[in-house]
């Protein structure tokens, strides 16, 4: 990291040769080295650390002195597996978890990368570097859906380029682990590259077995955070992998997991925790790494460990001891004020040297950022009268003696395949007399193709919805009927990207989302929130049965998880590896 404060400056600063910028007095500092707490004052200069210690240090009329007495003295949370992405976009993800005590978040940059190919990414990367607090990169190899062309737009060459950047920690989770284990060469190749830039690798694992993740472990994955039970969690420790305990709003799983270090009195010094990417509702309520502090606490963890995991331990999985995690001279001015060890809600937050947060508001200013100069993919490069033929959003049917395969929702993400026998009107599925069936389409935004589906219990009641916010980014259609599911369509389409759902022929839901169709371009984290809340009000009034409903749509279009799933292929049986129905080209489709 670059620093601007001087090591000589540091050492004046220390020796009470030249007057420290901040002092912190009288407070508890958090030693999480030591792991003590500690009566010492703190004196920070420029950017960073100076003295850490029982003496007082030498102040001028520009020092601003912080009387911390009855505070607890701690280094900033750090988020090692953010999403900046769940409709809120980097600036306002910032904005929002700055004033909670994070001042170090470690970002996935899926959709970015998507939509900016290497170079826009790597500019949006420089103009992000303006904002307070530290935010760094690590990469994805592949997407989260396979698509044609994928390896070429993961290029190695071009990986490698983004691996050397100091914001770039490493790669990002491979959610398709089973390419890992079976020793994909790019993938291999390319975390080898990662390995000797002394770079991270992030890992997923969802439902590896212990004797498969050897083989995970083997391939270079650093770290896991998809472990959901204690025991699965310590399988991940066992083999040497840096073990994430997850709270987020998908997956609440502190109450089960924490067990490992609660009841399983594990070693924490490999523990990590992290929020996974919460919806924006969930942030507003639950908080952020605080929120994780706190509930783990509340479980039993001693509030020195649980500050260590938010902290140290991450630093240390990142590779960025040397330079945060810790109150420490040398180290930079990461520093948040606690008025108690419950709450763990900062009263005062100063990140590399500046207070950028009081009282949960922050002080900081935010960069102007027009996030359409990096966009390299229009939206949507069709015209928008061939949404409106209805046959783009049926389910193509040859007759009623063959079962239909139907993607039934078991959890927010996870569908199994049921075959229901249904009847055929004009040579596609009649859902009229199935309450609860919906049609679902995927419509490529390059007006290639489109993918077709049937979905039970994602709602009851829903006349039609579209959606680019998916782990394809391309244009998601459900709804039990195909007039009010073009209507939808369209009004995403001149929105540019979003989520619309429309009812008995009005629109009760339109929310923008012109970033990457995933994102509103709002500096404001509580527009996010209303979008968020309002959306999943209106669909929990129509029969939807789930509590995250941003999850329930961006992982409806990834081919990684159990069941049915709507991809660019087509309707795709992940269980049995095959396209159950393939994507048919649009031009063909529409002219039916």
């Amino acid at each position: 990291m670059i620093r601007t404060a001087k090591r000589t400056e540091l050492i004046e600063v220390a020796q009470g040769r030249r007057p420290a910028d901040i002092v912190i007095q009288g407070g508890t500092v958090a030693n999480v080295y030591s792991g003590e707490f500690l009566r010492q004052n703190v004196a920070i200069y420029q950017d960073a650390i100076a003295y850490v210690g029982e003496n007082e240090v030498t102040i001028d009329e520009h020092t601003i002195v912080i009387d911390a007495e009855g505070m607890y003295v701690s280094p900033g949370f750090i988020e090692p597996h953010a999403h900046p992405w769940v409709i809120y976009n980097p600036v306002s993800m910032t904005a929002k978890v700055l004033p909670l005590g994070t001042t170090t978040t470690v970002n996935d940059d899926l959709f970015f990368y998507l939509h900016f190919g290497v170079d826009g990414f790597r500019q949006m990367i420089e103009d992000l570097r303006a904002l307070p607090g530290n935010f760094f990169w690590l990469v994805r190899l592949v997407s989260q859906a396979d698509f044609s062309g994928e390896r070429d737009w993961f290029d190695p060459q071009e990986i490698r380029k983004l691996l050397e950047m100091d914001e770039v920690v490493g790669t990002a989770e491979v959610t398709r682990w089973p390419l890992l284990y079976q020793g994909d060469p790019f993938l291999i190749d390319t975390i080898e590259a990662a390995k000797r830039a002394r770079k991270v690798v992030d890992g997923h694992t969802a439902g590896c077995s212990y004797e498969k993740l050897n083989s995970i472990a083997a391939s270079g994955v650093s770290a896991c955070h998809e472990a959901i039970t204690a025991e699965e969690a310590l399988h991940r420790l066992r083999l040497g992998l840096w073990t994430t305990l997850r709270h987020s709003s998908l997956r609440p799983d502190f109450p089960e997991i924490i067990r490992l270090i609660t009841e399983k009195k594990v070693s924490t010094h490999r523990i990590t925790m992290t929020t996974d990417g919460p919806h924006p509702g969930f942030i507003e309520r639950e908080g952020f790494v605080d929120g994780l502090v706190r509930k783990a606490v509340e479980l039993g963890v001693p509030p020195m460990t649980a500050l260590q995991m938010a902290t140290i331990n991450a630093a240390t999985y990142l590779r960025l001891d040397d330079d945060i995690g810790g109150i420490a001279p040398g180290k930079l001015a990461d520093i948040i004020l606690l008025p108690d060890l419950v709450t763990f809600k900062p009263s005062l937050v100063i990140s590399k040297g500046s207070i950028v947060a009081r009282d949960g508001k922050l002080l900081a200013s935010l960069p102007p950022i027009d996030w359409n100069r990096y966009v390299s993919k229009k939206p949507f490069l069709f015209a928008k009268e061939r949404l409106e033929d209805e046959h783009l959003y049926r389910y193509p049917h040859p007759g009623p003696n063959k079962p239909v395969p139907v993607a039934y929702f078991k959890s927010n993400v996870i569908t199994e395949r049921k075959d229901v026998h249904l009847p055929s009107v004009n040579g596609y599925a009649d859902l009229s007399r199935h309450p609860g069936l919906l049609y679902a389409s995927l419509i490529a935004r390059n007006g290639q193709w489109v993918a077709q589906a049937i979905l039970e219990r994602f709602a009851v009641d829903i006349d039609g919805m579209a959606s680019t916010y998916n782990t394809t980014t391309e244009l998601l259609v459900i709804g039990r009927n195909p007039k009010a599911m073009a209507a939808a369509a369209k009004k995403v389409y001149e929105m540019g990207g979003g989520i619309v759902v429309v009812d008995d022929g009005k629109t009760v839901v339109e929310i923008p989302l012109p970033f990457t169709g995933m994102m509103t371009t709002d500096h404001s984290f509580g527009t996010a929130v209303r979008f968020h809340d309002e959306l999943l009000a209106v669909l929990q009034k129509r029969g939807f049965p789930f509590h995250d409903i941003l999850y329930t749509l961006l992982f409806l279009t990834c081919d990684f998880l159990p069941g049915l799933r709507l991809i660019p292929y087509g309707l795709y049986d992940v269980k049995r590896g095959e396209v159950v129905l393939p994507a048919e080209r649009l031009e063909e489709k529409v002219a039916k």
